[in-house]
């Protein structure tokens, strides 16, 4: 099973959506489907950047386990408006259309068949299209993402040097090494030589706070300038706006670090 193209709405598995849900628009903007040249065929990947203008820093923007919505797409207009290029490229899309599927018991196994390798080959090609087919300058890179994607925002920054800068929002910091996932964050956190901002919740359940701390004390002393905070009173999802996990507190001062810390790194 495979998608043909990007959800224009928000995965079944999140409904009902939430009323707090943030709707940016695409005034200014060249925003839509785009499909990412790899080596075995094409991917699909939603991209926004500014109508004028050339040269435009490059954000990654890594989904969550229920892919490319409506979400993570609203998440790249709201980058694109501060003069990025924002890219998300459907990472699940040779394993199967997650954004279909009712619950997140059906999603799992279907992430759970994504091997990281395969992941940073896509983010790779998705790089090289940005460079040669929508203005986008290689030297000024960053990359975010959510939940899967945080824990892939922390690898992908390790896998390549050219990036500038990464923020991880609550991904997942530990685990078990296998053939798919070899290695996670707190595996690589001091060979790791890209600045990276973790974004944490205190009442995350599914990713307990020894382990961030775990995290944090593997930071120490490295050279790559890494910090993490820690929102005492979020849960898991705390930025996403369409859940009833959404903190507007803790979302709109998460963002506002994203903002410093890509500008500070020189991701602008």
């Amino acid at each position: 099973m495979a998608v043909s193209s990007l959800t224009a709405g928000f995965a079944i598995a999140v409904q009902p959506i939430s009323a707090k849900t943030i709707t940016t628009d695409s005034k200014g903007l060249i925003a839509g489907a785009v499909q990412i040249p790899v080596k075995d065929g094409t991917i699909p990947a939603y991209r926004v950047q500014p109508t004028k203008g050339e040269n435009f820093p490059v954000i990654l923007v890594i989904q969550e386990i229920f892919g490319v919505h409506a979400y993570i797409q609203d998440v790249c207009r709201r980058l694109a408006k501060l003069g990025y290029l924002a890219i998300a490229p459907e990472l699940f899309y040779r394993q199967g259309d997650v954004s279909k599927l009712t619950d997140i018991a059906q999603i799992r196994p279907i992430v759970n068949k994504v091997p990281d390798a395969q992941v940073f080959a896509d983010l790779d090609a998705t790089l090289d299209w940005a460079a040669k087919s929508a203005k986008g300058d290689l030297q000024k890179i960053g990359i975010t993402g959510f939940c899967w994607g945080g824990r892939m925002t922390w690898l992908y920054a390790d896998h390549n040097p050219r990036v500038k800068a990464g923020v991880a929002w609550y991904g997942r910091l530990v685990g078990d090494s296998t053939a798919l996932t070899p290695k996670h964050p707190v595996d690589i956190a001091q060979v790791l030589r890209v600045p990276v901002l973790g974004l944490y919740g205190g009442q995350d359940t599914g990713i307990p706070l020894d382990t961030v701390e775990q995290m944090r004390d593997r930071l120490k002393g490295c050279s790559n300038n890494s910090e993490i905070v820690v929102y005492p009173d979020a849960p898991h999802a705390f930025h996403a706006d369409y859940r009833p996990s959404y903190r507007q507190k803790e979302a709109e001062d998460g963002w506002k670090r994203l903002q410093v810390w890509f500008k500070k790194n020189g991701v602008i």
